[in-house]
């Protein structure tokens, strides 16, 4: 409790003398700092301050005797002292520069990764699309199980043919393939249409809330969910006009000079 009022712009000797009257009111100061355990001088420092903010009262008596406000009423003031200051910023912050961009910060490390898609699952609220291979999912499956059964949208482009029991899944062939090429699985990871994560799972990524970036990651992983959707329903006529793998659209979208598709 001392460090909770702490963080709310007491020090250690106030919330300790607060805690202290609460115990036992009215107390002299002397009583306090036998109760607080700290020295007397303190005591009556931080008896001082907790007057000028109205968190204590005194009586007239000698000696001196003094009394807490109720718990009740301070979080009542605290409430009400932190949500003018957030309103307040929330008003003036955006005014300081109007053009202002989310940043884009890199993440290292695969514990670090794990770790921070953790922490925006367990934040998202509305909606997650993600693209994954099955050897990173088994880290984030109860958390992503545990979103969905609070109501959280979830569509997810499965490498390696993972299956799950909550929301809608499309399967992506040649993950190994992808793999090899790029040297590394990868990761496409959008939180509410705000936040998200993409790159190479195993080493690096890119965290953002840009709003260009995350339109673009989810612009990405639709389209994928498209294809892939297409695919399965009509494999035969896409095998016929593109080749097996997409072969023939791939040659012609990644080879120079070559002739378009008909």
């Amino acid at each position: 409790m001392v460090e909770k009022l702490k963080e709310l712009g007491f020090n250690s000797y106030e919330a300790k003398v607060y805690l202290a009257l609460l115990k036992k009111y009215p107390a002299t100061g002397y009583e306090v700092s036998q109760l607080a355990d700290i020295p007397q001088s303190r005591a009556y420092d931080a008896l001082k301050s907790l007057l000028i903010s109205k968190v204590v009262f005194s009586t007239k008596d000698k000696p001196q005797k003094y009394s807490p406000i109720s718990p009740k009423e301070l979080t009542k003031r605290f409430k009400r002292q932190i949500n003018s200051t957030i309103e307040f910023l929330e008003k003036s912050l955006p005014e300081v520069k109007e053009d202002y961009d989310e940043p884009v910060h890199n993440i290292s490390g695969y514990e670090n990764i794990i770790k921070k898609l953790k922490e925006i699952i367990k934040s998202s609220k509305e909606s997650i699309y993600l693209e994954i291979w099955s050897d990173d999912f088994k880290h984030l499956e109860k958390y992503l199980s545990a979103a969905y059964d609070k109501g959280v949208d979830i569509k997810i482009v499965a490498y390696n043919g993972f299956k799950t029991n909550f929301g809608v899944v499309y399967d992506h062939e040649g993950a190994k393939e992808l793999e090899n090429s790029v040297g590394s699985r990868l990761i496409y990871f959008l939180s509410d249409d705000e936040e998200c994560i993409f790159g190479k799972i195993e080493s690096q990524v890119i965290w953002t809330k840009n709003e260009q970036i995350t339109f673009l990651v989810k612009e990405f992983i639709v389209h994928d969910m498209y294809l892939l959707d297409v695919g399965k329903n009509f494999p035969e006529q896409l095998k016929y006009f593109y080749g097996a793998g997409f072969k023939k659209l791939k040659e012609n979208i990644l080879t120079r000079n070559s002739n378009n598709i008909h």
